[in-house]
């Protein structure tokens, strides 16, 4: 009696076990319930955070598109203006520089540019040499040469050859009657770097020109990431990779100017790579044509957010068609994820899951098990828009990214605040989701970096150990950002190497369910070995 007693609280003990792995399991991952990833970001698309130094050759680096940029005038001491931020008269008279008297540089070569004004137009000129910011695509009209002497100072030449001046009339126009030196005159302005954050494919490939690039990104991709790596990753219990990519992958290996072809033979190195060390894969959209968020990160030109169009909607869901029908078939694939953080603030809801909703049913086209995954907006937008959203049936997937930065918020936390954040506000959405009938949930980026200052080995610990015990709930899995990195706290192996990032303690749902039921079943077990007399 004793002894089926036992085996029954056993067999009721597997079935358990069975339940919870089931509940909580991704289908199609060895050895682990969950996913268990790494971003392998600044490789198949640039960020130039990431690796510094690919940009150190490009001459001018400072002027890259995107780069904005003020202009004051020597004799008046004025900031020229386009006034109403653009579309109208370009003036000389603005005492304190703002938004109107900030132009973003397009890249033309290291000495000729474009000026785009805040409303999008493009400075230019009449027969008369009358300047104005009405244009609304550039052409050699709204190409300007700039020569750049060693204390800032400027002079811009038309393609006729005529000098800008300020006049005394307050106007800008091209008509300056001789060759300028560099004194105070009024040809010659004060330029002013207001801003100089975009750091990306457009801005690389723009800056060296096609053949300079091409050979500066080869070394780089045939280095970033190689077959170690995924051996590194495999021996440390990473089951997945997350692989951004950019929208010209579709076309190589000759994509339209200036990007430079050769990350599809990367990719498919990669899946290669994921095969042989029993690894999966998500490819991940991160860049979408027009860009989905005007961040470097999303090959952005010039910060500006283009992607919600008709046209380049489609342009996009070719993409996904385009990789769907590729690796569909491939051992390796888990997933693909449609597009990476859509900006809140330019991208609508609507037009947003209508894109999602096409890019499922493609992706189905080919493959009826593949996760589409489907990233939230980033800014201002609560996930439980995309988690409630109806964009398919089976192994959708919504992508939450948990950063303790670029927020105000975090920016006078420490260490207790932000591992308290983490209990109370992560945990607690986390719950929420899990607990409604509807997608898996994705923590796709995170990291184990913060804002706050002097902070020790042991505080990097337990902020990586929380982060760990929290994310682990996440019914999908989740990806640490990135591989390889600069910064040392963003480089998942320095964080492995030097023991800051502990993946052993990560505490497991599954686990922690597994081990209630040894809990209440262990006793009982011993109950019906050794009853009470």
């Amino acid at each position: 009696m004793e002894l089926k007693s036992c085996k029954w609280v056993f067999t009721f003990l597997l079935s358990c076990c069975l339940i919870f792995s089931v509940a909580c399991s991704v289908e199609g991952l060895p050895g682990d319930s969950k996913v268990r990833a790494v971003n392998l970001g600044g490789w198949l698309v640039v960020e130039g955070w990431i690796k510094p130094s690919l940009f150190d050759e490009i001459p001018n680096g400072d002027m890259l598109d995107g780069t904005e940029v003020q202009f004051k005038s020597v004799t008046l001491q004025k900031y020229v203006s386009s006034e109403n931020g653009g579309g109208m008269n370009v003036s000389v008279d603005k005492d304190m520089p703002s938004s109107w008297e900030t132009f973003r540089l397009w890249r033309v070569s290291e000495t000729k540019f474009q000026f785009r004004t805040f409303q999008g137009q493009f400075l230019t000129y009449d027969d008369e040499g009358f300047v104005s910011a009405t244009a609304q695509s550039p052409s050699p009209t709204e190409t300007f040469y700039l020569e750049r002497n060693i204390d800032n100072r400027v002079h811009i030449t038309n393609k006729d050859g005529n000098y800008l001046q300020a006049s005394s009339s307050n106007q800008l126009t091209a008509d300056y009657p001789e060759i300028p030196g560099w004194d105070d005159n009024a040809a010659t302005f004060e330029m002013i770097i207001a801003s100089n954050k975009l750091h990306g494919d457009y801005q690389l490939a723009n800056g060296y020109g096609h053949d300079k690039a091409k050979e500066i990104l080869k070394t780089h991709r045939d280095g970033f990431v190689t077959e170690q790596d995924f051996d590194f990753l495999y021996r440390h219990g990473i089951n997945t990779v997350r692989i951004p990519v950019g929208w010209w992958i579709a076309s190589d290996p000759n994509p339209p100017a200036p990007f430079i072809g050769g990350t599809l033979n990367a990719l498919d190195n990669a899946f290669s790579w994921a095969q042989a060390y029993n690894i999966k894969c998500i490819i991940d959209l991160h860049a979408a044509p027009g860009s989905q968020n005007g961040m470097e990160h999303s090959a952005s030109r010039d910060g500006t957010t283009g992607w919600p169009t008709s046209l380049h909607i489609s342009q996009t869901l070719n993409v996904i068609k385009f990789l769907a029908s590729r690796y569909a078939e491939h051992p390796a694939l888990l997933g693909i994820e449609l597009l990476n953080e859509p900006s809140a603030w330019t991208v609508p809801l609507d037009i947003l899951i209508s894109y999602y909703r096409q890019g499922y049913q493609i992706v189905r086209k080919y493959s009826p098990t593949a996760y589409v995954i489907v990233c939230q907006r980033i800014g201002d937008a609560d996930p439980i828009e995309i988690f409630q959203a109806n964009i398919g049936s089976t192994n959708i997937v919504v992508d939450l990214h948990y950063y303790n930065l670029f927020d105000t918020i975090f920016v006078n936390m420490s260490t207790v605040d932000n591992i308290q954040f983490i209990y109370k506000s992560r945990e607690t959405q986390l719950q929420a989701l899990n607990s409604r009938n509807g997608p898996l949930i994705f923590i796709g980026e995170w990291v184990n970096e913060w804002n706050v200052i002097n902070s020790s080995s042991a505080d990097y610990q337990d902020f990586g150990r929380t982060q760990l015990d929290v994310y682990n709930m996440a019914s999908f899995g989740w990806s640490y950002w990135t591989l390889k990195n600069d910064r040392h706290h963003w480089d998942f192996e320095w964080n492995i190497r030097n023991n800051i990032l502990q993946l052993a303690n990560g505490f497991s749902p599954v686990r922690q369910s597994f081990n209630a039921v040894l809990l209440f079943a262990l006793p009982c077990c011993c109950f019906f070995l050794h009853p009470l007399q």
